[in-house]
């Protein structure tokens, strides 16, 4: 029973990294933004410092939280989303638009601790799941034969044997997954309770539908499905039979606690104070019911209880119509570090476009090779595709690399409508193709603000 009382490991592969070389997997997804990137990575690397120092001094030593600067489309939610990845780290983000002040119908601050314990209990039992992988399988392996082949009542032991391993034979070369069999699936009794939670209902701290659930007695309902299908299912009861939930609530909220990375966008729109348009539910409200949070404090969720003391925040927004000394003092204070993003221009673009892992060209390369259709995009394409975004940008709104998608799918449009239709067959993507499909578009500009 060793595989069931191994305990859960409390180190994680981007605390172990440098920040150079956190910098360098950065940049394999982000181009440039050299300085924003140095600023996570060490914040990450304190992370890992502070676990390596004497316990009385750890809980002293509070995260260093970031406030990126920079217009949108610069990079500033890839470079948290990525190191966070990095980290392995449970990671949320969220608008700060979405919380209003206590006592206005919306959502509460301390919701986003709740969403941040959910996706890590959720994270711990998907490893969790892979561990006990193997020996679930054996079980759902030998359910399935029971289902396959029952045992008849008053048969000598060992009767069956040889034909019961003939089936396994046949059930793991995949000759079986066609076969109907009898299943019983626990059905859970569900309360004829609905909450609507528009209003922030949802908020409460414990889940009625859980709890009068709970009370009902289970009941089991007979289904008749295919081998594939039983096995999906017994796999889903197995694993979560040999899963230590105890275990895996309590690595969960220490994943929180200590490793938890919430990510604040829009934080510029709670900024200001002189330029409000609209209804303006208390912007300085939410910062006040923000900094509890981003200060530390404990927040009750249906798991128990969380503390948010080491939870790295970090901060993002435009900050056209604000500036961050129009945040209240006390929020300025828990944001130590500021760094700014640079604008994006075609020498950017064209890197975006063809270096990163994800890179673009490299992606809709993928989805037309499905058709058989091979693009092969010349350099001088890709340099009038990054021109052609920086016109754009500069003659309307400056929405920085998320306008090469934009022109890349209307680039593309028609490839990928007549592809289905089209024999296999390389294209070529040149300047030439590239001003052919877009240059009349982007010269018109009432028709480029609507379309690019």
């Amino acid at each position: 029973m060793e595989w069931l009382i191994k305990p859960l490991t409390h180190e994680t592969n981007g605390g172990q990294l440098t920040p150079r070389e956190i910098v360098a997997e950065l940049d394999k997804y982000i181009v440039g933004q050299e300085e924003a990137k140095r600023s996570v990575a060490v914040a990450l690397r304190n992370r890992w410092r502070r676990q390596q120092i004497p316990e009385e001094l750890r809980d002293e030593i509070a995260p260093k939280n970031i406030i990126m600067i920079g217009p949108t489309g610069v990079g500033k939610t890839e470079i948290a989303r990525r190191l966070a990845k990095l980290a392995q780290s449970p990671f949320l983000k969220i608008e700060a638009t979405k919380f209003t002040e206590v006592g206005y119908v919306g959502r509460d601050v301390e919701s986003m601790v709740r969403d941040l314990m959910e996706l890590a209990v959720s994270m711990v039992k998907a490893e969790e799941r892979d561990k006990v992988k193997a020996k679930a399988q054996e079980a759902v392996e030998e359910r399935l034969l029971d289902l396959l082949l029952p045992t008849r009542e008053g048969a000598a032991e060992g009767e069956g044997d040889a034909t019961r391993e003939k089936l396994r034979d046949m059930l793991r070369a995949g000759k079986m997954e066609e076969r109907f069999v009898d299943l019983e699936v626990a059905q859970r009794a569900t309360p004829v309770v609905e909450i609507f939670s528009s209003a922030g209902l949802e908020e409460l701290d414990f889940n009625f539908k859980e709890m009068l659930g709970n009370l009902l007695p289970g009941r089991t309902k007979q289904r008749r499905v295919k081998v594939a299908e039983a096995r999906e299912i017994l796999y889903q009861e197995e694993s979560q039979r040999l899963i230590d939930m105890d275990r895996v609530l309590e690595e969960a909220r220490r994943k929180v606690e200590q490793n938890g990375i919430i990510f604040l966008d829009e934080i510029d729109k709670i900024a200001g104070r002189d330029h409000s348009r609209g209804p303006d539910v208390s912007r300085e409200g939410v910062q006040r019911d923000l900094l509890p949070i981003v200060e530390g404090t404990t927040v009750t969720t249906k798991y128990g209880m969380v503390r948010t003391d080491h939870v790295l925040f970090i901060a993002s927004g435009a900050f056209h119509m604000s500036k961050p000394s129009d945040l209240i003092p006390e929020m300025q204070g828990r944001f130590p570090i500021r760094v700014e993003l640079q604008s994006l221009g075609a020498a950017e673009f064209e890197r975006i476009l063809t270096e990163p892992e994800n890179a673009l060209i490299k992606q809709y390369r993928a989805l037309m090779a499905t058709e058989g259709i091979t693009l092969n995009f010349t350099p001088d394409a890709v340099q009038e595709i990054a021109a052609l975004a920086t016109s754009v940008n500069e003659r309307t709104e400056n929405i920085g690399a998320r306008r090469l998608a934009t022109i890349m799918e209307k680039l593309l449009e028609e490839i990928s409508f007549q592809a289905p239709d089209m024999k296999e067959q390389e294209i070529a993507i040149n300047s030439n193709y590239v001003r052919e499909r877009l240059a009349n578009l982007i010269e018109d500009e009432d028709l480029s603000r609507y379309i690019l």
